[in-house]
């Protein structure tokens, strides 16, 4: 079994904990030391039977050990993951729940992702890095999604969508076919997407319309 320690002890993080014990309830893979985080009120705490074992800078005391990171802000996720490479070379684990459904053979998934449970991913989709999908999510045929997406729960990305890297899909929206959302942009919870939405802005309702610019993370 492989060693794993998840980055970020909060709800994400006990689910991907969860995640990874579904995996081995199935097919033992992983043996989970416990959480890394920022956060020094949690130091040494027992969170759902693991402990905090330290910050980010404890990477280093692992070496070994693979992390993934369990923050559902792809632009916080983004730096976590900035400032880790930059204390120590670490390997990511990909996690994917036993209850996600995949086309195996003709899905890419990069390293550090977190696919959860009930999610359906069909055919001829690229996924990046550090990529998380919430529960009973949907992507379809030809889609690609890059670096540090977050799709949260029962979202509905259409086939060949493009999620440009840091992107967020908010809860239950969906994006119909053959669109674009730009890199940095979030969707609100609920919107409708039935056009392109440009990177850097939020776009909420139905139809979705952008509501502001954000800044460049």
């Amino acid at each position: 079994m492989k060693d794993l320690i998840i980055i970020g002890s909060g709800g994400l993080g006990r689910e991907s904990v969860w995640t990874a014990e579904r995996i081995n309830a199935v097919n033992p893979e992983w043996n989970i030391l416990g959480f890394i985080d920022d956060n020094i009120q949690v130091q040494g705490k027992l969170i759902d039977g693991y402990r905090v074992i330290g910050t980010t800078a404890a990477v280093v005391k692992y070496p070994d050990a693979y992390y993934v990171c369990a923050v559902g802000s792809a632009k916080i996720r983004n730096r976590i993951i900035k400032k880790i490479k930059s204390i120590a070379d670490v390997k990511f684990a990909t996690l994917i729940d036993p209850a996600a459904v995949f086309g195996k053979d003709r899905v890419q998934i990069g390293e550090g992702c977190i696919i959860c449970a009930n999610t359906y991913i069909t055919l001829d989709i690229k996924i990046g890095s550090h990529v998380y999908i919430g529960a009973n999510s949907t992507v379809g045929h030809d889609s690609r999604i890059d670096d540090f997406v977050t799709v949260y729960p029962g979202a509905n990305v259409s086939g060949s969508t493009y999620l440009g890297s840091g992107c967020e899909i908010g809860t239950g929206s969906k994006v119909i076919q053959g669109l674009s959302i730009g890199m940095n942009s979030i969707i609100g919870a609920g919107a409708v997407v039935i056009k392109n939405i440009p990177q850097d802005c939020t776009a909420v309702g139905v139809p979705a319309r952008i509501i502001k610019m954000n800044r460049n993370i």
